[in-house]
């Protein structure tokens, strides 16, 4: 599989990185439902095994669990992939989450990330989601710039920020990358954030290219009915009317395309977020081995740019979609 440079650091990663947000498991509030480990663990391993080099994951996916199952995951392996993690989402006792980015806070919450994912060092600690608040912002990056002079993490990234959220925290210290949603779904990120960055030389590794499943060829409206009631999906717009009558036959579009070479819907809806020279590489999330076979060769396919405009036409004017819910 082919790689780019992240942004400022050292790192070169594949184009597809694992994501491991539905890993976490049940039982919180942007959950995917119930999730068995051992098949989370056997798809992060053929992850690895197929050639991915980087996870993503978050502290708060399953409340410190996704943590924790990549770390197992990771148990005797003679090569360790980049391990990228989250701060800024913490939750109380009773499993409530809230944002939070106070410099107590994110010293806190990196320490338990190290614990659960037995690492010495993160190879990139991302701010989660901006906060609101006054300073707020300024004083957790300027203690994310201190845990990576102390050697806890080595690169920093943030997620979901907008292009005046970056300029703030780049005055304080570099920005390595930013993670923000992108898929042919939610295309906000065009206009200003994607040339932003490359100017900026910020690396950008998106997550939900696949718009949380819906454009792998095998989402359908029973199985969005079929979803768990704590599967977070089901309150999105996205797998709602009006909505989801387009974005299924955007899929079929898709399916036309990618079988001219033999390809699934999954693999050209990624690679096209990966045609874009901004975009360093794709989070694609999967929650068995089969998941992961399924989408795999999209980091070795390149649309056409006629296929690319094919797949455009059939948005309509449906391309200008607001975000719905997305939470990553």
């Amino acid at each position: 599989m082919r790689k780019r440079r992240l942004g400022n650091s050292d790192m070169d990663l594949t184009a597809l990185g694992f994501g491991a947000w539905a890993i976490g498991g049940g039982g919180w509030a942007f959950a995917w439902g119930a999730q068995d480990d051992a098949r989370s663990i056997e798809a992060i391993q053929r992850a690895l095994d197929s050639g991915i080099n980087w996870i993503d994951t978050a502290a708060v996916y399953g409340l410190g669990h996704s943590e924790e199952v990549v770390a197992k995951a990771l148990e005797g392996r003679d090569k360790r992939p980049y391990v990228f993690t989250k701060c800024g989402m913490v939750w109380d006792d009773q499993g409530r989450v809230s944002r939070g980015l106070t410099a107590d806070s994110v010293r806190k919450e990196c320490e338990a990330s190290l614990r659960r994912l037995k690492v010495d060092a993160i190879d990139l600690y991302q701010v989660h989601w901006p906060v609101e608040d006054g300073a707020e912002l300024e004083e957790g990056w300027t203690a994310l710039a201190e845990l990576q002079r102390q050697g806890k993490v080595r690169w920093l990234g943030v997620s979901n920020f907008d292009v005046s959220q970056l300029e703030r925290v780049r005055r304080i210290a570099p920005v390595t990358s930013l993670q923000p949603p992108y898929s042919l779904i939610h295309r906000d990120i065009e206009d200003d954030v994607l040339p932003y960055c490359q100017a900026q030389g910020i690396g950008v590794i998106v997550y939900s290219p696949m718009a949380s499943g819906l454009l792998t060829g095998a989402m359908t409206r029973e199985r969005i009915q079929a979803m768990p009631d704590d599967d977070w999906r089901r309150r999105s717009a996205d797998f709602q009317e009006p909505k989801l009558s387009h974005h299924l036959m955007l899929v079929e579009r898709l399916r036309e395309v990618a079988e001219r070479h033999g390809r699934s819907p999954a693999e050209a809806a990624i690679a096209w977020t990966l045609r874009d020279p901004a975009v360093t590489a794709a989070i694609v999330g999967a929650r068995s081995a089969k998941q992961v076979d399924g989408f795999i060769h999209a980091g070795n396919f390149r649309l056409t740019s006629e296929e690319v405009r094919e797949v455009e036409e059939a948005l309509g004017s449906g391309s200008a979609m607001a975000p719905g819910g997305i939470y990553a």
